[in-house]
């Protein structure tokens, strides 16, 4: 698979929403945009910082896990797990198997190879090496590679196949351990490790390879790219510093967060975070580049990741199992089809509460509501919105906006939570300490800005 197929998590109804069968959290290729899960520049992009997996093939694999996160308890509390049964033994994770192993025998087996002979005696062996130069210097090439691969999984099976292994994961190692099982590769292991193949030995082996085990090979790289994807997603929690959470499997969307930051800031602040039916709406407010955005991301970005079973970039953190998570942050106008930012802003609007009006548990996050019309427009329209979605009560819901005005025909509503980011002028600098306070901020600091940047002296220099 390409690189670029990588980062297309599909179309807004593609696999991440409607594979689910009941497993899986939905989460459309909108909301993977707004969350920057993937990004075509690996600098704003959460699956490159997460990404410790040592080969493609786990890539491909940690890639599909983030396209399907899960949706039941069991699921998730099985691969935190695993995560945890492999960080333990990171310092021991086996070195063998790297990238170039895997691509090396993945272009043998696809090769259009003379194959060498059954029997491997002397002569067998020198006629095919004559005979077959090309091919042979192919399989000596390719057995050096191949039994680096078994070796690797071997001491990957040891490492981690202990008594009290997690299910998830011991299915997998009894299945390696059963491919694992041939005499033929106990002799292979025998062979000095680094030391080129003999003549003879590369004939045995790259019969046996070709000819008997090919199909096994296959499906235990497989299952090493399995274990490359939930290593990738260990290396990542135990470097990190993420924090397990812990699932509630009660009936009611809630989310209590301590410490929660964004993984993609080099010196991010943190908050707190706590919502519950009783408190199920953050009308959020402050300027622009106070913090609200990042804010709204970080609890995106915490709840999908603790979907997929990996730690989460908060202290501590417990939440309700969600049904999905949808966005409404960076609509885009399109010029193409003739649609308008306010028009493709109400689209998303109108597909946000189609899905949610199921009554199951959502996570909805909406930056900036209706920035496409004028401000009297946008207050009328967006007190409509939110006095109709504030009836959900299985749903959460976090919404920032500039119009602080209707937020006092708001306060009668008991299930909504103000909160602001503040800005602080000090000698007409502006200053932005990214904490969290209850109440509604009146911040325009538009001109301060302009001011700022000089844009107003070099105006008047016309």
């Amino acid at each position: 698979m390409e690189m670029g197929a990588l980062m297309n998590p599909g179309r807004e109804s593609g696999s991440a929403s409607t594979a689910d069968k009941g497993t899986r959290m939905q989460i459309d290729q909108t909301t993977y945009q707004d969350l920057s899960i993937f990004h075509p520049e690996e600098e704003y992009s959460v699956f490159h910082r997460l990404d410790r997996t040592r080969t493609d093939a786990g890539k491909i694999q940690l890639h599909k896990l983030y396209l399907e996160p899960f949706q039941e308890a069991t699921d998730i509390r099985n691969t935190q797990d695993v995560l945890r049964r492999i960080i333990d033994v990171l310092p021991q994770w086996p070195v063998e198997i790297s990238n170039g192993t895997l691509l090396v025998l993945e272009r043998f087996l696809d090769y259009n190879l003379d194959t060498p002979p059954a029997s491997a005696d002397g002569m067998n062996s020198r006629l095919y090496r004559l005979l077959h130069s090309a091919d042979f210097s192919m399989a000596r090439f390719s057995m050096t590679h191949f039994r680096d691969f078994i070796s690797g999984m071997h001491r990957t099976l040891e490492l981690l196949d202990k008594p009290d292994v997690p299910a998830k994961l011991g299915i997998v190692l009894a299945r390696i351990r059963v491919l694992l099982n041939h005499a033929e590769l106990q002799d292979l292991l025998r062979l000095q490790p680094g030391k080129p193949f003999g003549v003879r030995d590369t004939v045995r082996f790259g019969h046996f390879l070709f000819e008997k085990y090919r199909h096994h090979a296959a499906e235990l790289m497989d299952l090493y790219a399995r274990i490359d994807a939930w290593y990738g997603m260990a290396a990542a929690t135990a470097e990190w510093g993420l924090h397990f959470p812990t699932i509630d499997e009660g009936p009611d969307p809630l989310v209590h967060a301590t410490g929660l930051y964004h993984i993609l800031l080099r010196k991010p602040v943190s908050y707190g975070l706590d919502m519950t039916p009783s408190s199920n709406f953050i009308f959020l407010t402050g300027a622009n580049m106070a913090g609200k955005s990042t804010f709204i991301k970080s609890i995106g970005l915490a709840v999908f990741l603790a979907h997929l079973g990996m730690g989460v970039p908060a202290e501590s953190m417990r939440l309700s199992l969600f049904d999905g998570i949808l966005s409404n942050i960076n609509v885009t106008d399109n010029i193409a089809r003739g649609e308008s930012y306010f028009y493709n802003e109400v689209q998303r609007i109108k597909n946000t509460v189609l899905r949610i009006s199921d009554q199951r548990r959502w996570l909805v996050l909406i930056d900036e509501l209706f920035k496409g019309t004028n401000i009297q427009d946008a207050m009328k329209c967006s007190s409509t919105v939110i006095k109709g979605l504030i009836r959900i009560r299985k749903a959460l819901f976090i919404l920032s906006t500039h119009l602080y005005e209707i937020g006092e025909e708001l306060k009668p509503y008991p299930n909504i939570c103000f909160r602001y980011f503040e800005t602080r002028v000090t000698d007409g600098q502006l200053e932005f300490p990214y904490q969290l306070r209850e109440g509604i901020s009146n911040d325009r600091l538009g001109y301060l800005i302009l001011q700022r940047e000089r844009v107003t002296d070099l105006l008047d220099k016309l």
